[in-house]
């Protein structure tokens, strides 16, 4: 899974780098980013117009009575991307991508390392990043959530991460990982004309394992309260 990433890239950054306008202000620089927050993710609107834009992280269905199942479809396993009704339809025509800087994942702890407040073995949490420190490309899916009690309000755009299984490199740590496009395949993914899903499909390999690396921080990642750039520095355990 992918629960907690960083996200640095103003709307102009993210806009250059794929090629798209920005039409959303900057959320500012969010290094601990953690669900049902809002992000920044690329759009292709009809026409062809790719648009940075900002979304509720936690996918709300255009069917969901309220939105507090946003907190659990933070993420889509590409496996079933074609079947489950949630995202089949999305999965079709509503893509995107989440641009990060690179997300988190907690490594399991030993018998012989430090222990957690109840005797268990302590999780390490890693950083996740490019080996070159671009910006990774995450496929995702979105909508739009009007709340059916008050239908005055506004429409509230959300997405969801794609994972798949892990890498080579992400599999000592866990077993999946957030889909990582690259470059050559941003158009295919984006364009809500394709609608070929064993095309999309096809976009979901294991990736070059040469283009991540990782290191242990400190826990006080954790928290989601925390936010400052110290979290992605080199720690461990101890260091919180």
């Amino acid at each position: 899974m992918c629960g907690r990433f960083v996200a640095t890239a103003d709307p102009e950054r993210i806009a250059a780098y794929f090629g798209a306008t920005p039409a959303a202000e900057g959320l500012g620089e969010n290094y601990n980013v953690a669900p049902t927050q809002d992000v920044l993710a690329v759009v292709e609107r009809p026409g062809g117009e790719r648009r940075v834009e900002a979304f509720h992280w936690g996918l709300i269905p255009s069917w969901a009575k309220d939105k507090k199942i946003a907190s659990r479809m933070i993420n889509a396993r590409a496996e079933t991307l074609a079947d489950k009704p949630a995202f089949k339809g999305l999965f079709v025509k509503k893509r995107c991508i989440i641009p990060m800087d690179g997300f988190y994942e907690w490594r399991t702890g030993t018998p012989d390392g430090p222990l957690a407040a109840k005797g268990k073995p302590r999780k390490q949490p890693m950083f996740i990043h490019r080996t070159d420190d671009e910006l990774l490309a995450v496929a995702g899916l979105w909508t739009a959530w009007k709340d059916p009690e008050d239908p005055d309000e506004r429409w509230l755009h959300s997405v969801t991460i794609v994972t798949t299984a892990a890498n080579d490199t992400m599999a000592p740590v866990h077993d999946r990982m957030p889909v990582l496009l690259a470059p050559g395949d941003w158009a295919r993914w984006l364009d809500p004309k394709q609608r070929d899903t064993g095309r999309l499909l096809d976009l979901f390999d294991l990736g070059d394992d040469r283009s991540l690396t990782m290191h242990a921080v400190s826990t006080e990642v954790n928290n989601v309260r925390n936010n400052r750039a110290e979290l992605i520095e080199p720690g461990s355990i101890g260091d919180s």
